[in-house]
């Protein structure tokens, strides 16, 4: 009896916070949800989703504005407010270009004053795994307002989702002799980066009012947000508040390593110079248009991370080869079509001639080693060769090395491939063509599971299901820090000398292959140790 009575309050209980959650037939529609952060109290929204109800929090400023004098500074504390904040829409975008076809914003616009994050958190319970995700862009673009990164779908499976704006272009990463001069470090650069700090420096201190476990945080992202994954997991600033890394497609390791801080300087004086703007007080009274305009006009665009002297004492690579990383679990894979063969042929037919001169280009006297690991007999050969050797030289080979550094560690590491192609769009002609294979970023809305996001592809049953799987295993990662969990077909670890290396091919079926990679990606690392990257 005992027993029915106890199950009896149960099922009360939970009627109870259903309707407190969704409301009923002639009740009061329920409060907006409220949290109190160091800042003050915030207001969100409750979502509806069919796995549960979730709250959300958006535009909530992590740092203070880094306008004016504090242009190219470290990011500042946020101000306290008084009152209640309304936490219902996004802050704006950070200044960026009009750059990739596949960003829609849901921000209010775009501005300096930009340093703001977003939570979606389960609607109930404590402390809920947490996972930070950066978003892509090349350091030159993007927003963490993107319906592809929305992190509703994943709070309704027991995460806390974070994801965040930081400074981009040259407001994110300009260095100058005059920087260096003014910082207590000797410190020039990575402004971007440092933000990324603060917001998960922020994260750590707050994210309990959420619901969310600040010793279960996971930082994640897709290209330049993979790419700012493997510099957080060696930068001695934040490698101690991450409990697990997610990278999918890119590390900032060779070909796509930083720049020293003395040639990010020279090259960013030369920046300076040519956009005819100086000293730094004339830079930080250009209107920030007119500094965007010149980041449009003067190449290379000064957009590189370097090893600036506060966020990096040295390149990721170094550190993870001395073992002084993050040693937290890794999730990370690429796609199987990260470039393509035009890329590398310079517009040139596919025909075994052209690549061949192409390899020569390259890699010089290497060429024909270079030829015996990306063979090219025929066109179809060409093909597909060159896209390989394309994707390798973008972001591909950098996720090899990320992944073959840290499981040296020791730690917990897990490889994918991701081997989808996108469906056909709904509209042909607001996309590129179709490709073969799994183009570079394809992955982000099945692994967050947002593909009712993105309205421009015709999703079917199988992109569903597919999402369904690598969502799950994002999940429980994030839970856990190891993809498996039941109903999920096994992702083996990779070993720490094991030679082939397993790699869970994402597809339909989802399974476990080896990959033949090693030799393609010891001549890439032996090559660019003598080389600068491609990827840049």
């Amino acid at each position: 009896m005992a027993m029915f009575r106890f199950l009896a309050a149960a099922r009360r209980a939970a009627l109870l916070l259903s309707l407190a959650l969704t409301g009923a037939p002639g009740m009061a529609a329920p409060l907006p949800p409220r949290v109190t952060v160091a800042g003050g109290v915030l207001e969100g929204f409750p979502i509806a989703r069919p796995q549960g109800m979730v709250r959300a929090f958006l535009g909530i400023p992590y740092a203070a504005p880094p306008i004016g004098a504090w242009r190219w500074r470290p990011p500042r504390p946020a101000a306290v407010w008084q009152g209640v904040r309304q936490a219902t829409t996004f802050g704006p975008r950070c200044m960026q270009r009009p750059l990739f076809a596949d960003m829609r914003f849901r921000s209010p616009g775009m501005a300096e004053d930009c340093l703001y994050l977003n939570v979606w958190a389960p609607a109930a319970g404590t402390a809920h795994p947490v996972l930070v995700y950066l978003h892509g862009g090349g350091f030159l673009a993007g927003d963490g307002s993107e319906p592809r990164y929305d992190g509703a779908a994943l709070a309704a499976r027991g995460l806390v989702v974070v994801t965040l704006n930081y400074r981009l272009d040259v407001f994110g990463f300009l260095a100058l002799p005059a920087l260096a001069e003014e910082s207590p470090q000797q410190a020039a650069g990575n402004y971007g980066l440092l933000d990324q700090a603060a917001a998960l420096a922020w994260v750590k201190a707050n994210i309990a009012a959420f619901g969310g476990d600040p010793a279960r945080i996971t930082v994640g992202g897709e290209s330049a947000g993979a790419m700012s994954v493997s510099a957080l997991m060696a930068s001695p600033l934040t490698r101690d508040l991450i409990a697990g890394a997610l990278g999918e497609s890119g590390a900032l390791i060779a070909p796509l390593a930083p720049l020293p801080r003395a040639e990010a300087m020279q090259r960013g004086a030369r920046w300076a110079a040519r956009a005819g703007a100086s000293p730094l007080t004339a830079l930080r009274d250009l209107p920030a248009a007119a500094l965007l305009e010149a980041s449009a006009a003067i190449e290379p665009t000064p957009a590189r991370p370097d090893v600036d002297g506060l966020f990096l004492s040295e390149p990721p690579e170094a550190t993870f080869a001395r073992g002084d990383q993050a040693k937290v679990p890794l999730l990370l894979g690429s796609n199987t079509q990260e470039g393509d063969y035009p890329a590398l042929l310079h517009g040139a037919t596919p025909t075994p001639a052209h690549y061949r001169a192409a390899l020569r280009r390259l890699f010089g006297t290497q060429a024909a080693q270079a030829l015996t690991l990306y063979p090219g007999a025929d066109e179809a050969q060409v093909r597909r060769s060159a896209r390989e050797l394309a994707g390798d030289l973008f972001v591909a080979h950098s996720t090899w090395r990320w992944m073959d550094a840290h499981r040296a560690s020791g730690a917990p590491v897990y490889f994918y491939l991701y081997a989808h192609p996108r469906p056909r769009p709904r509209v042909p002609a607001a996309v590129d063509a179709e490709a073969p294979g799994a183009v570079h970023s394809a992955e982000i809305e099945y692994a967050l599971d947002n593909l009712a996001g993105n309205p421009v592809y015709a999703w079917d049953a199988a992109d569903r299901a597919l999402a369904g799987l690598f969502s799950a295993y994002v999940r429980a990662f994030v839970a856990q820090g190891d993809p498996n969990d039941t109903g999920l077909p096994p992702w083996p670890a990779v070993g720490i000398h094991q030679d082939p290396v397993p790699r869970q091919w994402l597809e339909l079926p989802v399974h476990t292959a080896y990959d033949p990679g090693a030799a393609r990606h010891a001549f890439l690392r032996s090559y660019f140790a003598t080389h600068r990257g491609e990827g840049w």
